[in-house]
Parts: structure tokens; C-alpha cells; sequence
């Protein structure tokens, strides 16, 4: 078997057509695009780099970005003055706090700050929990951008067993609530889980986000399954590679998401997503 290729580059262009679509009606109808603000603590290279992406999909589609660049020393009051000074500002329909923060800011105290109906990255508790109810509002970016490419296998997700590797609150958790809200049968694995490749074997759907290079090998993977690879890893030789090994894999798998090209632009994709959706619930507000 020889797996079909999910395209995260080629779902999340349609996706940007369809939102710059809904933008372009917004300002023929005389109101104003949505907006996003980015915040930006220190000088992390890679942090440096996906804001930038972020920020160019954004003008793609025709939303106003903001960018405050701060740095590594600010402190975590002035950040959360910034916040409160974002959630008044009208013209801002999303908030944005590019993760890692430096070791002296306590990041879910910001993120609390941040109000649920900008949260445009969906990790206030908030969002999490309406996710847990089955009542989401604004989801989690990257298990939103993996449940749109699931969609577009055709595969019904009911019943099918699933297994995340990795337990992190961007991804792993919400992860397993978005699959069981799908009606998947869900195991989160993690650093002291025992027997995990035995685990794996028996997924019909594997979820890969241990940030480890070609951790998933081939005989790990059940013929026919789909794997979802959302770890991003740069080998001694500058390649960039998934968590999963991907030419062996695919060789077994229905469906696989190649690295880079896959999860990591249906991100970005949510997120535009999310802002367009917080700015419909901003303007549907009295006042709005």
C-alpha cells in the first residue's frame, strides 16, 4: 500500500480563498476587516519566524495585523497591561501571545488574561473547557487544522481507535477531545506510558506530536491507517523531518501528512479561521 498524501499546503490555499471571500464582502459592506494582534516577548529565531508567517497570511486575506515586538526582559506586568489595553482596543478581534514566553513570565497567567472571545489560539480555559462540554467556541488551532484534513480523507471517524502521542495542552489534550467529540475511541500516550509501540500497532488513527525525529517507524503503524504527523524537527544535516519516518510509513498507512507541507499550514489556517470567527461574534454583539 502506498498512502495518499493529505496536503496541508494546497487544504489551507482554499481555505485562505474562501476567507479573503468573506473579508472582501465585510469591507464592500462598509465594515471594517478583522483584526489580529500579535504579541512578540524576546528574540527566539523560530518564534521570530512564525510570526512572520503568521503575519503574512494575514495581509493574504486581507485582515488588519498588529505586531508588539517587546523584549526578553519585559515584565510580566507590562504584558498583561498590553493585554488589557488589546481587549479594549475594538479594532483587535484576536490576541495572539507567540509561545515560548521568557522563564519569568507565568504563561497561563497570560493566557487567562487574554478574554475568551479573542482567544484566537483557543487555549483559555474557557475555550478548553466548552471543548470538554461539547459547545466549542474557539478551538485549538492545530487539532482544528488535523479534524479539517481528517474531513477530507471521506474516512469515518466514528468508532475508529486513536492514538495521540503526546499529552501537551496545545496539542495532545485537546487533541483527544476533538477525537472524542468525533466519536473515536482515544489513548493518549506519553513519557511513562508502557508498552507504546504495542499501543500504536493497534490505531487505526495516529496523532504523532512528541517533537522527536522519525520517532513512529513502519512496523509500529497498522496497514491502512492515517497518521497525522505534527512534529517539526531539523536533523544534524538541516533537513527538516516529522516525528514520523515518513517513506517507510506511508508505505503501510492510507493517509499521511508529509513534513513540512501538512499540519503546520492548517495552523496558521485555523488560525485566520478563529479571527474571522471571533470578529462574526464581536460584530453580532449590540454595539458590535
Amino acid at each position: 500500500m502506498s498512502a495518499q498524501v493529505l496536503d496541508g499546503k494546497a487544504i489551507s490555499a482554499e481555505i485562505r480563498t474562501l476567507i479573503r471571500t468573506k473579508v472582501d464582502a465585510m469591507r464592500g459592506a462598509g465594515n471594517r476587516p478583522p483584526g489580529l494582534a500579535v504579541v512578540l516577548v524576546g528574540d527566539n529565531p523560530a518564534s521570530e519566524v512564525y510570526v512572520r508567517n503568521k503575519r503574512k497570511a494575514c495581509a493574504e486575506v486581507g485582515f488588519h495585523s498588529e505586531l508588539h515586538e517587546l523584549s526578553a526582559d519585559t515584565h510580566q506586568e507590562a504584558l498583561l497591561d498590553l493585554i488589557d489595553q488589546l481587549n479594549a482596543n475594538e479594532a483587535i478581534d484576536g490576541i495572539l501571545v507567540q509561545l515560548p514566553l521568557p522563564d519569568h513570565i507565568d504563561g497561563e497567567a497570560i493566557i487567562e488574561r487574554i478574554l475568551p472571545t479573542k482567544d484566537v489560539d483557543g487555549f483559555h480555559p474557557y475555550n478548553v473547557g466548552r471543548l470538554v462540554l461539547r459547545m466549542p467556541l474557539l478551538r485549538s488551532c492545530t487539532p482544528k487544522g488535523i479534524m479539517t484534513m481528517l474531513e477530507r480523507t471521506g474516512r469515518r471517524l466514528e468508532g475508529l481507535d486513536a492514538v495521540i502521542l503526546g499529552q501537551s495542552n496545545i496539542v495532545g489534550r485537546p487533541m483527544s477531545l476533538e477525537l472524542l467529540a468525533a466519536r473515536c475511541t482515544i489513548t493518549v500516550c506519553h513519557s511513562r506510558t508502557k508498552d507504546l509501540a504495542d499501543k500504536v500497532r493497534g490505531a487505526d488513527l495516529v496523532v504523532a506530536a512528541v517533537g522527536r525525529p522519525r520517532f513512529v517507524s513502519a512496523d509500529w503503524v497498522k496497514e491502512g491507517a492515517l497518521v497525522i504527523d505534527v512534529g517539526i524537527n531539523r536533523t544534524d544535516e538541516g533537513k527538516l523531518v516529522g516525528d514520523v519516518d515518513f517513506d517507510s510509513v506511508a508505505e503501510r498507512a492510507a493517509w499521511i501528512t508529509p513534513v513540512p507541507g501538512g499540519v503546520g499550514p492548517m495552523t496558521i489556517a485555523s488560525l485566520l479561521e478563529n479571527t474571522l470567527q471571533a470578529a462574526e461574534l464581536h460584530a453580532a454583539k449590540p454595539g458590535g
